[in-house]
């Protein structure tokens, strides 16, 4: 009998402060429409988490991330057509952006934005993901992790 293998799926957000509230992008998905997200994508190989996430922000907000936290860590699972479970760690930070310095954003990116978290609450049927919500609950309590929690042999 043939072994099976499991390949986890890593994701990284941004929690992004920035002129007094917090930056989103709008984006295209493939199975929901246009959707409201963190900066956030996959972890790519030979990428540390943290390279992962500073890619991910400037690649769709034209910003530099300054990452200074680690904000949590969330699972999630995403049942897809055919009713194959996928899982999801999504590693989120928090931290600033320093002045744009892209103007062309990923091709899935239609816009920024910036919101405060009650009008991010305000949209839940605009939200890509539950886990943004359980992330800014964390984010709004302070919880905060130092950013070597993650050790990585690069």
């Amino acid at each position: 009998m043939a072994e099976l293998r499991w390949k986890p799926n890593v994701t990284v957000a941004a929690y992004i402060e920035h002129e007094g509230k917090l930056l989103w992008v709008r984006e295209h998905t493939s199975r929901d429409g246009i959707r409201i997200n963190n900066a956030a994508g996959h972890l790519e190989a030979e990428e540390t988490p943290l390279q992962a996430v500073c890619r991910e922000v400037l690649e769709e907000t034209g910003h530099p991330f300054r990452p200074e936290a680690i904000l949590g860590f969330y699972l999630s699972d995403i049942r897809r057509t055919g009713g194959e479970v996928v899982r999801f760690l999504r590693i989120a930070y928090v931290g600033t952006v320093g002045p744009r310095e892209r103007t062309e954003l990923d091709p899935p990116i239609i816009e920024t934005l910036l919101l405060s978290a009650d009008e991010i609450r305000a949209r839940p049927h605009e939200l890509r993901s539950p886990l943004m919500l359980r992330g800014l609950d964390d984010y709004e309590a302070g919880r905060r992790y130092p950013l070597d929690l993650i050790w990585s042999a690069e």
